[in-house]
Order: structure tokens, then C-alpha cells, then sequence
């Protein structure tokens, strides 16, 4: 199976002033098309510094980092970008939505700065929300709706690009036991049919839905 993220022996220090902070101490790290993969670590063990990495977000001290079958470890801001908006979907624990937009003007964002056009944009958008089961609430605001729809719609924005690898960070921190499940069974829906994912979370169960676990610790993977 093809692999979609390749690292090796990825390292990250923070300097702060004199002082260095070592966040990453040495991680290699295979993740397979279509493999649903958690990372997961307590407060302070390097899981967030690897998502930011992994989601080319930030960039690697030293180290190797191929996504997709590409070397993104040298590249400029300014493609890091375009790779973040075209091949990356994030499902953030806060949503990061728009208040001001309806559910299917928040969905279309990514392609509006992808320059696809308005009528395409407004096809994708709906299919995408369909598909995470908001098919009827297009035109609603984030504030209109539940803890659980508003991460179903994030859901659906990350996956209207048709992006390479989702990219979930701490996905169920903000909803309630069973808005965690309806969206973890999402998850599971959008593995089944190929979907690669990679979920960063502190929590052992939602860790446990996945394919594979990893664990860090002290900016290494224990296991």
C-alpha cells in the first residue's frame, strides 16, 4: 500500500531566548493510503507540534517529511498553503466556523480560495454535507445548530477538496458522549469507503476506534 505521510527521524526545538525546548525528539512515522490512524499522548508529550507537522502547518527542525509521495520538509509558506488547502482536510476540536455563514457557505470556503468557481463550489458543498447527513440544514448558521452538527459540518469542509488525508485534532474535546459517538461513526463511515485519517486526541476510547494507535511521549513514539 502506498504510503501518504512518510517521516523520518523528524526533530522540532522551539528556542526561547537561550532556552531550547526539544517538542519532537526523533520521530519516524508510515502511515498507509487509506489507513485510520490515532495519535495519542498526554498534554505535553509532542502530539500537537506532530500535527502541526503532519499537517504542514509547521515544518520540521531536522528530518524528513514526504506526504503524498512529496517532500514538503523544505518547502515555502506560500505551498505549504496550497497543500494545506488542496490535499489536507482539518476537523479542529473547536470548528473554526464562520458565525456569519450558513452551513453550506462555510463548506465551500476552501474551494472559494482554490478559485473554483461559484455554481461547482455550491454542487460540492451540498454533496459534501449530504454525505455527513445535514442535507437539510444547508442554510442554518453554526449558531442554529447542535455541538455535533457543527463538527459534522466542519467534517464535510474538510472533505469537500476530495483532500488526500483528513487531519482530526481532538475532534470530540467540545461534544457531549453522544455527539462523540455520531461523530466518531463518521469517522469510521469515511474509513470504510477509503478515506485516510489521522486522529490526534488525549482520550484512550477514541484513540481505541481507530485501525491503529501510536503513542507519544516526551516527543518520542512509544509504541
Amino acid at each position: 500500500m502506498n504510503a501518504i505521510i512518510e517521516m523520518t527521524d523528524v526533530r522540532k526545538t522551539y528556542a526561547t531566548g537561550a532556552l531550547e525546548v526539544a517538542a519532537l525528539r526523533g520521530v519516524s512515522l508510515r502511515i498507509a493510503q487509506g489507513e485510520y490512524v490515532a495519535v495519542a499522548g498526554p498534554s505535553g508529550s509532542g502530539k500537537s507540534t506532530l500535527m502541526h507537522i503532519i499537517g504542514c502547518l509547521d515544518v520540521p527542525t531536522s528530518g524528513e517529511y514526504v506526504l503524498a509521495g512529496g517532500d514538503v520538509t523544505t518547502l515555502p509558506e506560500a505551498h505549504l498553503a496550497d497543500i494545506r488547502n488542496r490535499r489536507i482536510g482539518f476537523v479542529f476540536q473547536q470548528f473554526n466556523l464562520l458565525p456569519s455563514l450558513s452551513a453550506c457557505r462555510n463548506v465551500e470556503l476552501p474551494l472559494a480560495y482554490a478559485g473554483v468557481t461559484p455554481s461547482e463550489r455550491r454542487r460540492r458543498a451540498v454533496e459534501a454535507l449530504t454525505r455527513v447527513g445535514l442535507a437539510d440544514r444547508l442554510a442554518h448558521r453554526p449558531g442554529e445548530l447542535s455541538g455535533g452538527q457543527q463538527q459534522r459540518v466542519a467534517v464535510a469542509r474538510a472533505l469537500v477538496t476530495d483532500p488526500a488525508l483528513i487531519l482530526a485534532d481532538e475532534p470530540t474535546g467540545n461534544l457531549d458522549s453522544a455527539a462523540s459517538a455520531d461523530v466518531l461513526a463518521l469517522f469510521d463511515e469515511l474509513h470504510a469507503v477509503g478515506r485516510t485519517i489521522v486522529l490526534i486526541t488525549h482520550e484512550v476510547d477514541v484513540a481505541r476506534r481507530a485501525q491503529r494507535s501510536v503513542l507519544i511521549r516526551d516527543g518520542r513514539l512509544a509504541a
